[in-house]
């Protein structure tokens, strides 16, 4: 059994130890918002926070995430309402929207650790995030939108 916690509630799980914590995500407690993408950590679609630090889960395996804290597109918000949220809906983001919950996972931890990105480290830090239907100009000027704004690391699980 491996304890961990997600979106703030203590998870007890009976997994082999190299299952990959997405497929536990997705499979045995239900969260689909994180997708599988590539299955190699190329793509960003399962992008999760682990202790406050974005991560693949498609490749963690789950015995690593024991006593950890897992959160995930659900753990943001009950209702869309985190800053990074509304800002993807003002700038009309999503296209077909299969990447976008790993691309706010990542834009949220940028926001946390560069309250004030440039576009440069924007760039940088979101080019392990891949999106198909090429909505990176509307995904830049999202996370502008919201740069310098409220402390996002209090917003994450609050109303989860």
């Amino acid at each position: 059994m491996i304890d961990f916690s997600v979106n703030g509630k203590q998870h007890q799980v009976d997994a082999e130890p190299m299952m990959p914590l997405l497929w536990v995500l997705r499979d045995m407690l239900g969260l689909t918002g994180s997708k599988y993408g590539c299955g190699m950590a190329q793509c960003g679609a399962c992008t999760v926070h682990i202790d406050g630090q974005p991560v693949r889960a498609c490749v963690m395996p789950i015995s690593a995430v024991a006593g950890k804290k897992v959160t995930t597109i659900e753990g943001l918000s009950k209702d869309g309402n985190h800053p990074i949220q509304k800002a993807w809906i003002e700038h009309n983001v999503p296209q077909c929207g299969y990447c976008q919950s790993g691309q706010i996972m990542s834009a949220v931890a940028l926001l946390e650790q560069n309250a004030s990105p440039s576009d440069e480290d924007i760039d940088n830090y979101m080019q392990g995030n891949i999106c198909r239907c090429g909505t990176y100009t509307r995904i830049k000027a999202a996370i502008k939108s919201v740069s310098s704004g409220p402390d996002l690391a209090k917003n994450v699980g609050d109303d989860a």
